[in-house]
């Protein structure tokens, strides 16, 4: 299919490649009516696969319409799912925008006697399901709304949706790194076709416990036996050096159990007596 965009906006090879290998473009067995125009095909078991060049298409639209607004702190940026929460406060760091990782506060956009009140004039959503309260509160105040969707998603109050797997921790980060970098590009912060420094990496979800298995390596190897020093002097070895700690071993074992013997005998005498 030919893209209505210019050349110079059309997807790189190693875009599409991104997409594939983080599963982008692999949707659900369920299908939304209105997200049925998004889907390339059907596979045997039922699962319905995105069309990635309108995905692009998509990705390039939301980006002009991000540009457009003046000033960049009246954009906010929303993601409930975890997998998408890191994304939503880079994206706000390297455009500007405003971010609301986590539980949104009812009335945020409505209640203007609450102390985080916003009046943005744009909103972008990484899931219609988890975050129709803020696109419910975005339709009373006439808010234009940006979404990723999956092809189950309800496009209700969304005037802008973005196909892709929004469920994947690696696909949605990478649809907010992709859509980050197209809003750099055009407001000229980088140049258009410059690798951007910054890697995909950093807007993917990281487990906490991967990240607590990454700092278990400063604990004690035996727990229960003290920090293992790794400079002898601060060790529990007395300074010696390490070819010595086997032979200084043997001589602590050797005279704690002398002692133990000779206080076995001071205490059976005691009795005795």
């Amino acid at each position: 299919m030919a893209s209505h965009f210019p050349a110079v906006l059309n997807a790189k090879e190693e875009d599409i490649a991104k997409m594939l290998a983080c599963s982008a473009h692999v949707g659900t067995r369920n299908l939304e009516p209105a997200m049925e125009r998004y889907v390339f095909k059907r596979r045997p078991d039922g699962i319905h696969l995105i069309n990635l060049q309108k995905t692009w298409e998509k990705i390039t639209l939301a980006a002009r319409i991000i540009v457009a607004i003046e000033n960049p702190a009246d954009v906010c940026v929303i993601s409930a799912r975890p997998y998408g929460q890191r994304s939503v406060l880079k994206f706000a760091k390297y455009t500007g925008a405003q971010a609301i990782a986590g539980r949104y506060t009812p009335g945020t956009f409505t209640n203007q006697i609450q102390d985080k009140f916003m009046e943005p004039r744009l909103l972008i959503l990484s899931d219609p399901r988890l975050d129709h309260q803020p696109i419910r509160e975005s339709s009373y105040v006439n808010i234009p709304t940006i979404a990723f969707c999956h092809t189950d998603s309800p496009l209700k109050h969304v005037d802008l949706a973005i196909p892709c797997n929004n469920k994947g921790k690696h696909a949605i980060g990478l649809m907010w790194w992709l859509l980050c970098r197209e809003v750099l590009y055009m407001r000229n912060v980088i140049a258009r076709g410059a690798p951007w420094d910054v890697m995909v990496d950093l807007f993917l979800y990281r487990d906490p416990e991967e990240q607590e298995k990454g700092t278990d390596a400063t604990e004690p190897a035996f727990p229960g036996r003290g920090p293992i020093f790794e400079n002898p002097e601060e060790g529990s070895w007395g300074g010696a050096p390490p070819e010595q700690w086997e032979q200084q071993q043997q001589d602590w074992s050797t005279s704690a159990t002398g002692e133990w013997g000779t206080s076995t005998d001071i205490a059976t005498t005691s009795w005795e007596q």
